[in-house]
Parts: C-alpha cells; sequence; structure tokens
C-alpha cells in the first residue's frame, strides 16, 4: 500500500498526459494557436517581436521551441486567415502542443506539492486527482496558446515567494538567500514575460518581499527590506530583457509630449504619448514589452465583442459573466466541494495553513479585476483562479481524515473524485467545450460563446465526418483562423442571411450570432434536424 501511494501522483500524472495527447490528436489548430506559432517562429528565426504583439513573448518562444527546423512553416493571406502549414497543420500542432502539456505536468506537480506543504500527502494526492479530471486543465494546456503559461506562472509565483520567505527568516544578520531570491526573481520574471495580466501579481509578491524584515517593521518605509526587493526585481527584469533577446531601443522625447520608440525588428518606429515636453535620446533595454502592455490594457478599456446568455454585446463587460462561467465551466464536484470548504471555514472549521494569507492573496487580487475585465471571451481568463481551489478543496480531505467518521467521509470524497472523472468524460476527448450536467451539449450556444465552447478546433471532426458522407456537398459556416481546406475539407462557404438545402454545418459561434450583423442569422436552421453534434462545436443540419 505504502508503494501504490508513492506510485498515484506518477500514474494520475500520467493519466493527465494521456487526456491531454488524445485532446490533440483529435483538435484542429484553434482560433489562436496559428498567431502564436507563426510569432515564435519569427521571434527565433528573424529577431522580430512585431507580429500580433499582444501577447508577452516566453510562451511563444517555449512553444515554437521544436519548429525551429525551417521545414516547418505558417503561411498567412494576413494577420487573420492561415491557409498553408508544412509539412502539415496536424505535425505543428502536434510538436507545438507537445510543449503545453509540459506545463501542465508541472503546474499537476506545483498543486500536489502545495497540498502537500498546506496539508498532508493524502490531501495532495486528492488534490492531484481533482486536477487530473478537470477539462479546463487538459484543454487550454494542450493546446498552443498563452493562457497554460499565464495559469503556471499564477500558481507558481507564491510558492516561490513562500520558499523565499522560508529561507529569508533562516538567514543571520538579514542576509539574503542566494539560490532562493535567484529562484523568486526567476519566477517573477517569467510570470511577467507570460501574460500582460500579471503586473499587478508581481507588485503583490515585491510588497510581500518589501514587508519581510521582520515583526516591528510595520507600515514605516524606512525599515522595509528594500535591498530584498531590488535584487528580486533586477533578476526579474534581466528575465523580461532576455525574452525580447537583450534589445536595446532608441527612444527620442520631444517637446510636443511624444516619445518615438525605433524598436530593434520593427518595421516602423512606435509613437507613444508620454507626460514629458522635452528634447531627449534615451538607450533602453527591454522595451518591446511596453506596447504590447499598453495594447493589452487599450484592449480592456475599449472591451471586446462578446456573446452572454443570448445578448451580443460590441464590447462586453458583464459583471455577471465570470462568475456565471464558473457555475457552467467549473466541474459540479469542485463547485460542491468548494461550498462545503468555504462553510467549513465561515465556523472556524476549516484546517488553513500558518501561509495561507500569502499563498491566497495572490487569486484574490486576480480575481477582483477579472471579474471587472470587458474581455468576455471565455472561461480561460478565470483559469488562474482554479489551481488554487484545488489546494483549498485538498483541505476537506485534511479534515476527513481526522474525522471519528474518517471512513464515511473519505468515501465520499473519492466518490467526488470519480463524480469528476465521470462527469469530464462525458464529453471526451473534446474538453474545451464541456459543460457541466445541467447544460445539453446541444444547448450551449444559449449561454456562451467563443473559446467556452468553439475555439474552431472542429475540424478534424468535420473531416471524418466528409469521409463517412462523401455523397453530400456540406454547405460551411466555420468560426476560425484557418482556411478549412488546409485540412483537406471540401465545402461550400455559407454565407449570412444565405438559405441552402442539403448538408450545412455552422460553428457554435455562428449559431449564437456574435460575429453577425444579425445574431439570428443562422437560427433558421434550428427548424430543420439536426443530423449531428461534431466536437461539440460544428452544429449538422439536414435541410430539406
Amino acid at each position: 500500500m505504502t508503494r501504490f501511494r508513492r506510485l498515484l501522483p506518477a500514474l494520475l500524472l500520467a493519466a493527465y498526459a494521456a487526456q491531454c495527447f488524445w485532446f490533440m490528436g483529435t483538435q484542429s489548430l484553434t482560433f489562436d494557436e496559428p498567431h502564436h506559432i507563426k510569432a515564435g517562429m519569427e521571434m527565433w528565426r528573424l529577431g522580430r517581436f512585431e507580429f500580433m504583439d499582444g501577447h508577452p513573448s516566453l510562451p511563444r518562444l517555449w512553444q515554437s521551441l521544436p519548429l525551429l527546423d525551417a521545414r516547418f512553416q505558417v503561411e498567412q493571406v494576413d494577420e487573420t486567415v492561415a491557409t498553408g502549414f508544412r509539412p502539415s497543420p496536424e505535425a505543428i500542432a502536434r510538436r507545438a502542443r507537445l510543449m503545453q502539456v509540459l506545463l501542465g505536468v508541472l503546474l499537476g506537480w506545483l498543486v500536489w506539492s502545495a497540498a502537500r506543504r498546506f496539508h498532508s500527502e493524502g490531501a495532495a494526492n486528492f488534490a492531484l486527482a481533482l486536477f487530473t479530471f478537470s477539462p479546463a486543465l487538459i484543454a487550454h494546456f494542450s493546446v498552443a496558446t498563452t493562457d497554460a503559461a499565464g495559469v503556471l506562472m499564477t500558481f507558481a509565483a507564491p510558492l516561490a515567494l513562500l520558499h523565499w520567505l522560508q529561507r529569508s527568516a533562516a538567514m543571520p544578520d538579514g542576509r539574503l538567500p542566494r539560490g532562493a531570491t535567484a529562484l523568486l526573481g526567476t519566477v517573477l520574471g517569467v510570470l511577467l514575460a507570460a501574460k500582460y495580466y500579471t503586473p499587478p501579481l508581481f507588485l503583490l509578491a515585491l510588497l510581500w518581499v518589501l514587508a519581510s524584515r521582520g515583526e516591528g517593521s510595520g507600515w514605516r518605509p524606512r525599515n522595509w527590506n528594500w535591498k530584498a526587493a531590488a535584487v528580486v526585481f533586477g533578476a526579474s527584469f534581466m528575465v523580461v530583457w532576455a525574452s525580447y533577446g537583450f534589445h536595446v531601443t532608441r527612444v527620442t522625447l520631444t517637446q510636443t509630449g511624444e516619445a518615438e520608440l525605433a524598436i530593434p525588428g520593427y518595421q516602423q518606429p512606435v509613437v507613444a504619448s508620454v507626460p514629458l515636453a522635452m528634447r531627449a535620446t534615451l538607450y533602453l533595454p527591454g522595451v518591446e514589452y511596453l506596447p504590447g502592455f499598453g495594447s493589452a490594457l487599450d484592449h480592456n478599456r475599449r472591451g471586446h465583442r462578446s456573446y452572454f446568455l443570448g445578448e451580443v454585446s460590441p464590447t462586453g463587460g458583464w459583471r455577471l459573466y465570470f462568475p456565471t462561467v464558473i457555475l457552467l465551466k467549473w466541474p459540479t464536484a469542485v463547485l460542491v466541494l468548494l461550498l462545503a470548504g468555504a462553510v467549513l471555514a465561515a465556523l472556524r472549521r476549516y484546517p488553513w495553513p500558518r501561509d495561507a494569507l500569502v499563498f491566497y492573496s495572490f487569486p484574490v487580487l486576480f480575481f477582483i479585476p477579472a471579474i471587472t475585465s470587458k474581455i468576455n471571451i471565455g472561461d480561460r481568463h478565470i483559469l488562474p483562479v482554479y489551481p488554487f481551489v484545488l489546494v483549498f478543496v485538498a483541505g476537506l480531505w485534511e479534515l476527513a481524515s481526522r474525522s471519528a467518521r474518517r471512513k464515511l467521509w473519505i468515501s465520499v470524497l473519492l466518490l467526488a473524485v470519480a463524480f469528476l472523472a465521470a462527469d469530464t468524460w462525458r464529453y471526451a476527448p473534446d474538453y474545451l467545450s464541456w459543460f457541466n450536467i445541467l447544460v445539453a451539449p446541444e444547448e450551449s450556444w444559449r449561454l456562451l460563446a467563443d473559446s467556452s465552447n468553439d475555439w474552431g478546433a472542429g475540424l478534424l471532426a468535420l473531416r471524418q465526418y466528409q469521409l463517412a458522407h462523401p455523397e453530400e456537398t456540406i454547405h460551411l459556416a466555420y468560426y476560425g483562423n484557418l482556411a478549412p481546406e488546409v485540412y483537406g475539407i471540401r465545402y461550400v462557404p455559407l454565407r449570412e442571411g444565405q438559405r441552402v438545402t442539403g448538408t450545412v454545418v455552422v460553428s457554435t459561434v455562428h449559431l449564437s450570432g456574435r460575429l453577425q450583423r444579425d445574431a439570428a442569422a443562422y437560427r433558421w436552421l434550428l427548424q430543420h434536424r439536426r443530423a449531428a453534434l461534431l466536437n461539440h462545436s460544428l452544429h449538422v443540419f439536414t435541410v430539406e
């Protein structure tokens, strides 16, 4: 039994990876993947960081690492439609996505390690079992986008901080623990270079470092740990700068309050307004980070065309969007466990770990601004909170283990894991489109759209359907950044407002009407027989 318990984490991570590989092999490239892969290729091959710079560089560099050979190519007519992949879209997707699965396995190990640190080994195995069968963690760590890196580093940052705080407290005379300081600076640098929503989390980590002087420092700045914060900041900056090839940018300030950034690899200088009216020329490192960060802030300010509970908005910004997404897209078993843990915490019966305040301050800081975001295009934008939830509910295992009715409560928790696994497999391997048992798969379009249920990943399933029905002419309204013919699909495009007969295939996003001038443009199809639901995202209708 002891030997099995030691093998259990490895077996669970293997089961997680197996589900990721199954997903990878059955899903065509999603909406964002061609952009990220092509951008990463240009970074490695040309030293250019300009293409689609609304995301930091590091995740793109990571996932395109196996694609450095010139025989791998992504061709795009413009910045939206990918028309050619050499040697094939499957070959490119397989290599780029494998790198993401490695990040998922690392996150699983970190969740296990955190739960063991805060609770016990049994609680750690329980948290990892929940992790293994969580649909969103399978899906978003199996596609070549930047979301996986953001989730991983949001979780890794407080763990590195706790490690540093522990080592720092044991050091004599206020000296810094070199290894732990280097690790913290590196992790926080990767955090910044992973996703543009991370700077507030970075500042939070620095505040914890500043306050680490010891008892009595209080809120007096002169007693704060400025030395440690400066060293950590410097190490983090070097990581971010390295992720942009150690480029140095010439910045020309003008007396009209503008700055012209001559960024290496950019075809045109970037002009920005600055609160300085002076003539000067500066040479600054790592400036490529700033245009993308500014673009992300502007994107959130302007909002994004979104769909929610049957309503289309040009800007998004629904306050109930992410709470509703959590209720619909997070596993029911995990939500019930979370509710049970919250009730026990309110009754002061939950086993809070000593470092809970530091650890859980990160998801709290992430969640509060996230629910006010105007970018309402999928559950992936709230996913960084989910691993923290798994560690929190792992405390229930600790309570069950101490209970007088230990066998009963342990059995209940194991049943929750079994229910989660069965619930997840209802959609397997289409984990991206997963909804809880309250939502019929063919009706999910009425609730959410985009990466919550349709990210353009159904072309492989459509190809299989076409092979099984070679006599049918397919009229297709497809949502994605790919030309379907790159997967060998023969089709007739179905335009908005067009009426046809025969086999009609329409993406969930188009059925919802998020992108159409008329939101109901494709809903005339609902009057006809739905012959199939491919990949849980492509609706096949037979129109007579």
